[in-house]
């Protein structure tokens, strides 16, 4: 059994928000790509709904989707969003990655 990924209530909050400025349903899809700094990376977006093979975890009624592929690379992951001087983004707390880089916007296993 594959851990769950979990979404935070804070991203929750903000996947609803602008889903509901851009007309969407509230679905954040998170998908891992090979690049960035540290060999893999995430990519986030809204989706229209899940797919037929993907892991859906919901939140307040906002559900994340992750294909199975991904999956591998993220199970157990938490996915927050941070607000800081530097900015405000989407953050995956991983705990299968082995290194990482300063932007937390890849990493490597």
């Amino acid at each position: 059994m594959t851990q769950p990924l979990i979404l935070s209530p804070a991203a929750a909050t903000r996947v609803a928000l602008i889903a509901a400025k851009q007309g969407k349903p509230a679905v954040l899809r998170l998908a891992v790509e090979g690049g960035g700094c540290s060999g893999f990376q995430y990519k986030f977006d809204l989706a229209d709904g899940p797919s037929p093979d993907d892991v859906v975890s919901e939140t307040s009624g906002v559900q994340l989707v992750v294909d199975p592929i991904s999956l591998d690379l993220i199970a157990g992951s938490t996915v927050d969003y941070v607000e800081s001087l530097g900015g405000a983004a989407f953050k995956v707390e991983n705990p299968q990655a082995a290194a990482g880089c300063g932007c937390g916007a890849s990493f490597g296993i």
